[in-house]
This record gives C-alpha cells, structure tokens and sequence, in this order.
C-alpha cells in the first residue's frame, strides 16, 4: 500500500515521553493567579461561614416554634382537666 520511499520521519523517542522539565515561571502571573485562589478560598470560607450561621439560627427557631407549641399543649389539657374537675363538683 505505502511505497518504500516514504516513510514517518526520524523521532527521538527519549524527548518525546521526557519533555522539558524546566519552565519559566511568569512572577506576575504567578501572583495573579495566586491571589485570585486566595480570593476565592476565603469567599468561600465566608460562604460556609454565612451557611453554618444560618443553620444554627434556623435550629434554635425551630427549637422555640417545637418548644412553644408543647406549652401550648400542656396549658390546654391543663386548662380543660381544670374545667372538667369544676363541673364535676
């Protein structure tokens, strides 16, 4: 099918799967790319910060709704075992 004459050029396998291992590191990318991660990171400590915050907030009302719902309760039977023992009398 290929004729003798052409073939795939010469490679050097060793650089090929060793490319280079030195880069040159731009400083100011470096900097700007670092403080845009820090950036991030601690927006999104306050994020988990703000969450947390609110957790807690929605728990303790939850705790006060649950809390004054069975005090409503228990002054009611309170109320009507009162009312049932004056007119038994």
């Amino acid at each position: 099918m290929a004729s003798g004459g052409e073939s795939f050029p010469a490679v050097d396998a060793e650089k090929e799967l060793q490319p280079q291992k030195e880069f040159q590191v731009d400083p100011v990318s470096s900097q700007v790319a670092s403080s845009i991660e820090k950036v991030a990171k601690e927006k999104l400590e306050k994020m988990k910060r703000e969450k947390d915050r609110k957790d807690a907030l929605q728990n303790f009302k939850t705790a006060m709704i649950i809390s004054g719902v069975v005090l409503a309760v228990a002054v009611a039977a309170f109320a009507i075992t009162k009312k049932l023992k004056e007119r038994s009398n």
